[in-house]
């Protein structure tokens, strides 16, 4: 995983939500296993829907499918915004995972641009 220099500024990562439903899967260390969707992605971290919050600083590996294939990584659970969304950081993810991510987070963000353009063409003034 790749961080930004100190000597940068710091940039905030693209978000992504994905058009479609994504499920995601956490594996706990002590062996349990949860299951959440995705509700938005980025290459630094996320927010998941979860039945009930994990503890804050947990770890966890988290696997889900997107367009572009399977993304596996380490991740950090944070405070959760409420009883059923918690955000997480990822504190690794590999160089094949993260491509497949990144390149997934681009597609998405490109199907948003050409809708958004699609509906100002159509726009009714």
């Amino acid at each position: 995983m790749t961080f930004p220099s100190p000597w940068q500024p710091a940039r905030r990562a693209p978000r992504a939500f994905f058009a479609e439903t994504t499920p995601a899967v956490l594996r706990c260390p002590d062996g349990r296993f949860k299951r959440g969707k995705l509700q938005v992605i980025s290459v630094t971290g996320g927010l998941l829907y979860l039945n009930a919050p994990l503890g804050q600083g947990e770890r966890v590996k988290l696997m889900f499918l997107t367009a572009k294939g399977t993304v596996l990584g380490a991740a950090e659970m944070l405070s959760p915004v409420s009883w059923r969304f918690q955000p997480f950081k990822f504190v690794r993810l590999y160089d094949d995972d993260e491509e497949r991510l990144r390149s997934a987070i681009q597609s998405s963000l490109e199907h948003s641009r050409s809708g958004y353009a699609m509906m100002e063409r159509f726009r009714a003034w």
